[in-house]
């Protein structure tokens, strides 16, 4: 199955990096590979994350250390949607969609 990520996933993974390279520039890239390829496993089996259907209708969520990976499944595949920290309070305004597939 197909994984896309929308535009704001992949900026969360970019200020990721950004967080962790101001201490150490190589893990950071390491960690962003990581939590990418948590994220294309997903298009093997969609159906393992939990549904949080308290902060939008279909999404799933998928854990990866402290990180969070939000995603729905569709008919085109599997769409990340954002990638957070779990220390965040976390409300239905941080998934809702910004943008078109």
């Amino acid at each position: 199955m197909n994984v896309v990520f929308s535009p704001v996933a992949l900026a969360d993974l970019l200020e990721i990096g950004a967080y962790i390279a101001r201490d150490n520039p190589t893990r950071a890239l390491r960690f962003v590979d990581e939590l990418e390829a948590h994220c294309q496993q997903l298009g093997q089996a969609p159906g393992i994350g939990v549904q949080r259907p308290d902060l939008a209708e279909g999404i799933r969520v998928r854990v990866k250390g402290h990180y969070l990976i939000f995603y729905r499944e569709d008919l085109h595949g599997v769409r990340i949607e954002r990638v957070l920290h779990s220390a965040r309070d976390l409300t239905p305004d941080d998934l809702k969609r910004r943008d078109a597939r």
